[in-house]
């Protein structure tokens, strides 16, 4: 069967059509000569689809990402040819290395003129082939309701990811009839049956009720897959501690007695000892990545492991599974939930409580100045952890990580593979559109916000409630701090002379506020809150302090 429709269309209208056909309602985006007629069209279609005017087409893909990840479906963001194209670059790789699903559409220079160095010209699907799960040029203006739906398959299933669509000017203003096809075919691109495989699952659960010191490895899947219940279950039925990588903050509950924070290089004492102690770990949606594992051949040494993912090529690549199923992961925690039973586990639980006394990861020391863990513990207690927190990449990443109690699912928004500096400002955006009800709060690194900070003209454009922490060291902390460890304290490039954040957010017409002492913090963030627009607040904290 087959949608065809006598009607001619644009190009442009194609696109637009294609949207609603795949239910998208909203872009971020920046126009330019090449993509002028997919914004001459944008009136027909609104309100069914809103478009957000950014200032940098990098804030247009970072905030298309968040909005991905907090909807669950693919993020869309426009940018032009040239220069519009290659801006999109960061967030394209930054969506690509944390499996987020999004469809960039570009305007490309007319088709007369590629490959001949016109103006504007740059070869975006050359450039993002290492960074996308497809991408395609559309010189026929009949195959862009193919190409688009194409987009949008790939983009969302399997492991998902970005894909580009590029489209010449001309393509654009062309007309054609659209057609929609119900039964899509793709050359080249098969799922693998993602059906549990029985035997493994079987397996799993052997290992399980045979292991006496278990943990849970749980990572971006859990959130991906939305597999939150499906893993609570497994955690409380088989009575096994949970730990989450980085991206997988926010998928299991965060004040929950079996949760046991972050491992890692930033991650909590105890964690990298349960790892390094158990005699099973059990890897949900997790790729073992170098900050997690450390030197691979000292990881988890003494376990056997099981992996449920959903990419193949990520089975045995950093790690080799005693039991290894290929599937969604919810899918797969559903069948395995069937074949656990309880255990007592009392003397592993005793060892890590135990750990957990003599050495302290979590503590806030006495004193009169700001700190950044009580900056972010009282964020945390200011809003009883009903909120969603956006990060950009550094030492205030890890204190957030570290700091706050994620109870609510799907509620921590990072750049974890890339480490994307500036991510924190359009991934704040893209949560709120997302998520218009929620409370976002943006922890910046004062470096960070620096680098997408112009994305405040748009935030006072659409008057986003956004409250920004920034956690003002004057320094890019993270980096002198291995300058400090590993570079014999030769500090070079990382000082910063910035701006009076609070002028500057009110230069953009957002409220500017500062806390320098420790009994200005809480009232500093409540004030915030009580605020209805957007806030900016600079937290004036010293340049030595570490992330541990």
């Amino acid at each position: 069967m087959a949608n065809g429709d006598k009607k001619q269309y644009t190009g442009a209208q194609m696109v637009m059509e294609s949207f609603l056909r795949v239910g998208v309602d909203t872009i971020f985006g920046l126009p330019g000569g090449a993509n002028l007629p997919l914004y001459d069209v944008l009136p027909e279609y609104y309100p069914r689809i809103k478009h957000y005017m950014v200032k940098h087409e990098q804030a247009a893909a970072h905030a298309a990402d968040a909005y991905a990840r907090i909807k669950g479906q693919a993020g869309v963001c426009y940018g032009t040819s040239g220069p519009g194209a290659t801006n999109l670059v960061t967030g394209i790789a930054n969506a690509f290395m944390d499996s987020v699903p999004l469809v960039c559409v570009t305007g490309q220079v007319i088709r007369a003129l590629i490959g001949r160095d016109g103006f504007q010209e740059a070869d975006i699907q050359g450039i993002t082939i290492p960074i996308t799960k497809h991408n395609e040029l559309v010189l026929d203006v009949d195959d862009i309701p193919r190409a688009m739906q194409q987009a949008f398959h790939i983009a969302t299933t399997g492991r998902p990811g970005p894909v580009l669509v590029d489209i010449p000017r001309d393509t654009l203003q062309q007309k054609g009839e659209f057609y929609w096809s119900e039964n899509l075919q793709l050359r080249g691109y098969r799922q693998n049956d993602l059906t549990p495989d029985p035997n493994e699952i079987q397996k799993a659960a052997d290992l399980i009720a045979q292991a006496e010191r278990p943990v849970i490895l749980a990572g971006h899947g859990v959130i991906i897959s939305r597999a939150y219940e499906e893993l609570l279950k497994l955690a409380e039925t088989a009575n096994i501690p949970v730990i989450t990588t980085l991206l997988g903050i926010s998928g299991f509950p965060g004040t929950h007695p079996l949760y046991l924070g972050m491992p890692g290089m930033h991650g909590m004492y105890w964690n990298n000892r349960a790892i390094n102690e158990a005699d099973l770990l059990i890897g949900l949606g997790v790729r073992f990545d170098d900050r997690v594992t450390g030197r691979l051949a000292d990881f988890a040494p003494k376990a056997k492991i099981i992996h449920i993912e959903i990419d193949a090529a990520e089975i045995g690549k950093n790690v080799r599974p005693s039991a290894a199923i290929h599937c969604d992961l919810k899918a797969g925690l559903t069948e395995l939930n069937k074949h656990i039973k309880t255990k007592d586990r009392g003397p592993w639980f005793k060892w890590i409580d135990e750990m957990r006394r003599n050495h302290p990861s979590i503590v806030i020391r006495e004193t009169d100045d700001v700190l950044p863990q009580y900056v972010i513990d009282s964020i945390y207690r200011e809003t009883k952890g009903d909120c969603i927190i956006c990060t950009g990449v550094g030492q205030h990443q890890m204190w957030a990580a570290q700091y706050f109690w994620y109870d609510k699912p799907n509620s921590f928004v990072t750049s974890g593979g890339l480490g994307t500096m500036g991510f924190e400002v359009p991934a704040a955006m893209g949560a709120q559109v997302a998520a218009p009800d929620e409370t976002i709060w943006s922890i910046c690194g004062d470096g960070g916000f620096m680098m997408t900070m112009q994305e405040l003209a748009t935030i006072a454009e659409y008057n986003w409630p956004i409250k920004f922490a920034i956690i003002n060291n004057g320094t890019l902390g993270m980096v002198r701090q291995w300058q400090e460890l590993f570079y014999g304290n030769n500090i070079v490039s990382t000082p910063l002379k910035n701006p009076d954040f609070v002028k500057l957010a009110e230069a953009f017409g957002v409220k500017g506020l500062r806390a320098e002492r420790k009994e200005e913090v809480r009232p500093t963030i409540h004030a915030a809150m009580e605020h209805d627009g957007p806030v900016v607040i600079d937290f004036r904290v010293h340049y030595d302090e570490n992330v541990y």
